[in-house]
């Protein structure tokens, strides 16, 4: 897979990661459950930040959860093997390349995935012949070009730009949350089902200001400074500016939204 996670692999990501998915967990999750015995690939697992979440809320369903990248699947093992977790099982391998046979799952699971990839409907016909007949997939994705704050700059939002821009330069795409219904009928899925998932964020939310709006969009939004600035996307000056514009967002008069997009699809009997 030639795709790039923009975001990097280091420590400081490995935390937003989560520090996104303990602020999201009821948003996200709430509606996502597997029956017991039903097996289940996380594809693209990433440092975790889902796994445990996932295992939890369905503790008699077993999940296999892979990751492109061995560090990774170093970092999720730990944190399942901490909650104290045995329902879960990690290889590395790469969602264009994956070592099952056609129709071994129940669900699939896949977040914060498809916005990294080039292909994402070859992607998503690969895990669509995984599934077993009217098994479900379950797809989730946020979309940058949904946000809306108070106060509103233009510095902000040509921060928020220079994301967009680096990740479609890595072959990804940052916008990709309005796009899942399309995306999904086109990989094969039946019953496709879309549903938005706004944050919203004011001063009366500090939990959200501070888990959401700093530690996990703004911190984003900040890691890709120097790629930005490299980039000539983008003045110093300037980017430090809508970095402390989004942070503004968080005090007494400021409001933050953002939404995430959550798709259901199943497999068409017979195909």
């Amino acid at each position: 897979m030639n795709e790039t996670y923009v975001h990097g692999y280091h420590p400081r990501e490995n935390e937003r990661l989560k520090d996104q998915a303990g602020t999201l967990v009821e948003l996200l999750h709430s509606d996502t459950a597997y029956p017991a015995g039903s097996m289940v690939l996380e594809a693209g697992c990433g440092v975790g930040a889902q796994t445990v979440t996932l295992a939890q809320r369905s503790p008699d369903a077993r999940f296999t959860s892979i990751d492109v990248c061995a560090d990774s699947i170093v970092e999720a093992k730990r944190r399942v093997d901490g909650a104290r977790l045995a329902n879960v099982e990690f290889r590395q391998a790469d969602i264009f390349a994956l070592p099952f046979n056609a129709e071994t799952f129940d669900h699939v699971f896949v977040c914060f995935v498809l916005e990294h990839l080039s292909r994402p409907v070859e992607a998503l016909t690969i895990l669509n012949r995984l599934l077993r007949p009217g098994g479900t997939i379950t797809v989730i994705e946020g979309d940058h070009g949904s946000t809306c704050f108070h106060p509103d700059t233009s510095a902000a939002r040509a921060a928020i730009q220079c994301q967009v821009e680096l990740q479609r330069d890595a072959g990804g795409n940052a916008l990709i949350g309005r796009q899942l219904y399309p995306l999904m009928v086109e990989a094969g899925f039946d019953a496709v089902r879309i549903s938005p998932r706004m944050v919203y964020v004011d001063s009366s939310r500090p939990d959200l200001a501070d888990g959401f709006t700093r530690k996990t969009f703004t911190a984003m939004i900040e890691g890709i400074r120097e790629s930005a600035i490299s980039a000539g996307l983008i003045a110093a000056e300037n980017f430090d500016a809508g970095v402390q514009h989004l942070h503004r967002t968080t005090e007494a008069d400021g409001v933050f939204c953002y939404t995430f997009f959550r798709g259901v699809g199943e497999k068409r009997p017979g195909a």
